[in-house]
């Protein structure tokens, strides 16, 4: 399997925090979702790979190519979004296409004013009379009229209204149509990388807590409610995490399927990958 990202065993010290042996990778032809509570350690990992700040340890390839010695060479074939614009304010639409065409050598100015008109941004307006969501529209436009072979996108729909936040994520499923490309999604929003995440990449206080197929990680775990005398029941090995809440206990198991033969008197739910990453963090363990 060819990986657009490989990062083996990165670190980055600071005085209050340490990214610790962070090792991951995004195939071509995937969408990872790259999941963690605020502080994590999720835009240090990606301003590690866009050679934003400097590694301690480790490697960092992206297309099979060292992020700093070839940063040139790789930040032409790739696309970034976040959470927030950083286009002047006093600039138009069509401002930013004149700006990038100098900057990437394969920028398709077709195709960025099709995205223009696609998303119904207004060339003569200033972007500093955009809303939020015409923003965020401008900046996908401009990540994806380069033609990337990769996006990376830091809480791009954070913000957004339902409909925006729909559109968005179709015209990353269409940028996917083409299996050489790959995206690496960091988001809050757990219900988006459910709805087209292909891997999920979960981080907690700097290290990776697991890698995982999304369908494995969703269609195996479950998530156990039950009382107190029940929870008692329960061999502590058979649950990965479980807290006690006022009702009783919840908890997660990494095989439901099993668990429900083991103690079929106790109701098994599928996991979400928000109950999944809320156990992980706030859960106890054997």
């Amino acid at each position: 399997m060819d990986h657009v990202i490989e990062l083996k065993n990165v670190c980055k010290h600071y005085a209050l925090f340490d990214l610790k042996n962070v090792s991951f990778s995004v195939p071509a032809g995937s969408i990872v979702g790259f999941i963690g509570e605020n502080g994590a350690g999720k835009t240090t990992t990606i301003k590690l790979i866009l050679n934003e700040i400097h590694r301690d340890s480790g490697s960092i390839r992206i297309f099979g190519r060292d992020n700093v010695r070839d940063e040139r060479k790789i930040k032409d074939q790739l696309g970034v979004v976040f959470d927030e614009s950083y286009f002047h304010g006093e600039f138009k639409a069509g401002d930013i296409g004149f700006i990038l065409k100098h900057i990437f050598t394969s920028w398709d100015e077709p195709l960025y004013q099709r995205y223009l008109r696609q998303f119904d941004l207004p060339k003569e307006k200033l972007i500093k009379e955009y809303s939020k969501g015409m923003k965020m529209k401008l900046s996908i436009a401009s990540a994806l009229a380069h033609r990337p072979r990769l996006l990376i996108l830091d809480e791009a729909t954070s913000g957004l209204d339902p409909v925006i936040r729909s559109d968005i994520l179709d015209l990353l499923l269409d940028f996917m149509q083409d299996e050489s490309h790959a995206i690496l999604f960091s988001s809050h929003i757990t219900s988006d990388l459910e709805k087209i995440a292909d891997y999920i990449t979960f981080i907690h206080e700097g290290k990776i807590v697991f890698d995982r197929s999304k369908d494995d990680l969703i269609y195996r775990c479950g998530i156990v409610k039950c009382g107190a005398s029940d929870f008692a029941k329960i061999d502590r090995h058979d649950l990965v995490r479980w807290r006690r809440e006022e009702t009783g206990c919840r908890a997660l198991v990494a095989e439901k399927d099993a668990f429900r033969r083991k103690y079929p008197g106790i109701v098994v739910d599928n996991a979400s990958i928000d109950e999944i990453m809320l156990l992980y963090v706030k859960g106890e363990q054997q």
